[in-house]
């Protein structure tokens, strides 16, 4: 079986203390494991800094190659689109993050990632949901919650997956993210940014997605 995971710098491996106990890498295993007689392998479309925009044009590029043979594909994009925005935000000196026309444009490059992963019909989609690194800043949470809302409107538009990674995070952020300090904004300017999961936090991931994965890829 062929896993083909797309995202940014949470799928490429930030926060994980080695490239093995990345989700995607965690995931794999945990598949191997229940197929047993087949073997399964993965593949990585992702980079630190990526927004959505950025990785429909990586796909575009690749063209079909990056999901050759594929079985399962996870999508985990949008952190970097909030964050790219929230920058501009503090930037201009604005109280508020301009959020609708970042999330018709996320909407619109979500729905095309999708179906450009559904190309080939025996793939099964998952798309992920975006966990809230901040959840004792409101701006934070009320941007994260509008963003997984247009998460929710396209897997349902276009049949694809739902992973509620929000919720296996929900509660949990100290414990799962990699240099958590007060889950406020303010963490974000000082120090190590508190944004990715830890090893316990990609194993959170893993998991979810193996439960989810499991009993579809084993026929």
């Amino acid at each position: 079986m062929h896993l083909v995971s797309l995202g940014d710098s949470i799928t490429y491996g930030e926060g994980a203390s080695t490239p093995s106990r990345a989700y995607p890498s965690v995931l794999t295993a945990l598949l191997q494991s229940h197929l047993r007689s087949r073997s399964c392998c993965d593949a990585i479309l992702a980079e630190p800094g990526w927004t959505s925009t950025d990785l429909l044009s990586a796909l575009g590029a690749a063209g079909n190659l990056p999901l050759t043979n594929a079985r399962a594909v996870t999508v985990w994009i949008g952190g970097d689109d909030l964050a790219q925005a929230a920058l501009a935000t503090l930037a201009s000196g604005r109280k508020s993050l301009p959020i609708a026309p970042l999330v018709v444009r996320y909407k619109r490059n979500l729905t095309d990632i999708v179906r450009f992963a559904q190309a080939d019909s025996r793939n099964v989609v998952i798309v992920c949901t975006q966990y809230n690194p901040f959840p004792n800043s409101p701006l934070a949470g009320e941007a994260v919650a509008t963003l997984n809302e247009a998460i929710r409107s396209v897997a349902a538009a276009t049949g694809a997956a739902l992973a509620p990674v929000a919720d296996w995070f929900a509660g949990r952020q100290s414990e799962l993210i990699r240099n958590y300090r007060t889950g406020t904004i303010a963490d974000a300017l000082r120090g190590p940014a508190p944004v990715h999961p830890n090893d316990r936090g990609h194993r959170v991931v893993a998991e979810g997605l193996y439960r989810m994965l499991a009993p579809i890829v084993a026929h």
